[in-house]
C-alpha cells in the first residue's frame, strides 16, 4: 500500500470529499426510471395549444413504458434513456364548439435521436374534427418536443445533483457533465458541512388520528416501543433526540401538537456535524391521518439508506405498533 501522498492519484482518500469515490473515479449508477416518470407527467400534461379551428390540451399520460439511467464514471456523466410513450388529448371545436379526443403516440424517444428527429403520431378517435387533429399534429406537436426538451435538460442536470462529487481540489467548481453543463453547486442544497445534499419526501397513511402519531413521535416510552432501543426523547424546542442504539440523533428544533414537528437530525454515519432538517407534518384527515416528512440536506450518498431508515425503521414499525391493543399506547 502506498504511502499518505504519494502512489496513484485515484486512490488518495484526502482528496475525497465525503469520504467515497475517490476523484470520482468508481462507476456509479443512478435509476431514473420512476423520476423521468413523474417528471414527463409534469411537463407534458396540460400542455394546451390553440388556434383558429379551436382549443386542444394534453389530457394525460396513458402509457410510460422504457427506463433511464444516468451514470458516472471518471468525473463524467453518462446517461441512457429509452421511453415509449402514449399522451391522450381532448380539444373543442371553435366554430361548433363539439368537443374530440385522440392520442399522441411517441415511439422511440432515446438518447440515439435527437428530439427534432423523434417520431410523434396524432390519432383521432372516429368521426369528425380533423380540424383539431391537424391542430395537434402542428402546434401540438411542437409544443411535446419542447417539453420533451425540458425533460432532457431536467435529466441532466436536477435528477443528477450530486452524483459527481467535488475534490477537495475541485470543490466549488461546476460538475462535469457529458454533452451537457451540470447545475452550478450554488443549486445545490448545502447544509452544515458543505457537501452535495438531496430532499427527500415522502408520505404515508395512517389509520389513526393525529393526536395519537404525533404522542409516539415525541413520548419516550412509544419511540422506545417502536424503535426497540432505549431512546432519548427531550420533546421540548432545543430537547435532545437519540435513537436505535445512537445511530440517529438530533434535537427537537419545533412542536406544533398534533400538527407539526421539525427536527435537527443526522445518522451516525453522515460527515462529522452534519445535520438534516426533518419536517413531520401530521394532516387530520378523518377517519386516517396523512404524514407527510420533508427531510432536507441528506448526504447524497446517503439518499438511499435515508430512505429506507424512514419507511422501514420508521413508518412501518409505528404501523405495527399501531395495531397492538389500545392499552400498548398508554
Amino acid at each position: 500500500m502506498a504511502r499518505w501522498g504519494q502512489g496513484d492519484p485515484r486512490w488518495i482518500v484526502e482528496r475525497r470529499a465525503d469520504g467515497t469515490n475517490v476523484n470520482n473515479w468508481h462507476w456509479t449508477e443512478r435509476d431514473a426510471t420512476g423520476w423521468s416518470k413523474g417528471k414527463l407527467e409534469e411537463l407534458l400534461v396540460g400542455l394546451a395549444v390553440e388556434g383558429e379551428a379551436g382549443r386542444c390540451e394534453i389530457s394525460g399520460l396513458e402509457r410510460a413504458e422504457g427506463e433511464a439511467s444516468c451514470s458516472g464514471r471518471r468525473g463524467r456523466l453518462i446517461f441512457f434513456y429509452e421511453w415509449n410513450l402514449r399522451l391522450g388529448w381532448r380539444g373543442t371545436v371553435k366554430e361548433s364548439g363539439e368537443k374530440h379526443k385522440g392520442s399522441v403516440e411517441i415511439p422511440n424517444l432515446s438518447e440515439e435521436n435527437e428530439v427534432d428527429d423523434t417520431e410523434i403520431n396524432v390519432s383521432k378517435k372516429k368521426g369528425e374534427g380533423d380540424v383539431l387533429k391537424d391542430l395537434m399534429r402542428t402546434e401540438g406537436a411542437t409544443k411535446v418536443r419542447e417539453a420533451l426538451r425540458d425533460y432532457l435538460k431536467a435529466l441532466k442536470t436536477e435528477f443528477t445533483l450530486g452524483m459527481i462529487l467535488p475534490t477537495k481540489a475541485a470543490t466549488g467548481q461546476e460538475p462535469a457533465a457529458e454533452h451537457n453543463n451540470s447545475a452550478s453547486p450554488q443549486s445545490l442544497d448545502m447544509v452544515g458541512v458543505k457537501i452535495p445534499t438531496v430532499k427527500i419526501l415522502m408520505k404515508e397513511i395512517f389509520h389513526s388520528p393525529a393526536d395519537k402519531l404525533y404522542r409516539i413521535f415525541t413520548t419516550k416510552d412509544l419511540v422506545q416501543k417502536f424503535s426497540k432501543c432505549p431512546a432519548v426523547i427531550e420533546a421540548e424546542k432545543g430537547g435532545k433526540l437519540q435513537m436505535f442504539d445512537g445511530c440517529v440523533s438530533g434535537e427537537y428544533a419545533e412542536l406544533v401538537p398534533s400538527q407539526r414537528i421539525v427536527l435537527k437530525w443526522r445518522c451516525r454515519n453522515w460527515p462529522d456535524e452534519h445535520y438534516a432538517t426533518v419536517a413531520l407534518h401530521f394532516k387530520d384527515m378523518a377517519a386516517h391521518t396523512e404524514v407527510q416528512l420533508e427531510c432536507k440536506g441528506v448526504p447524497v450518498s446517503n439518499e438511499d439508506s435515508t430512505r429506507q431508515c424512514w419507511k422501514k425503521q420508521y413508518f412501518e414499525e409505528i404501523r405495527i405498533l399501531l395495531q397492538q391493543p389500545q392499552d400498548s399506547m398508554e
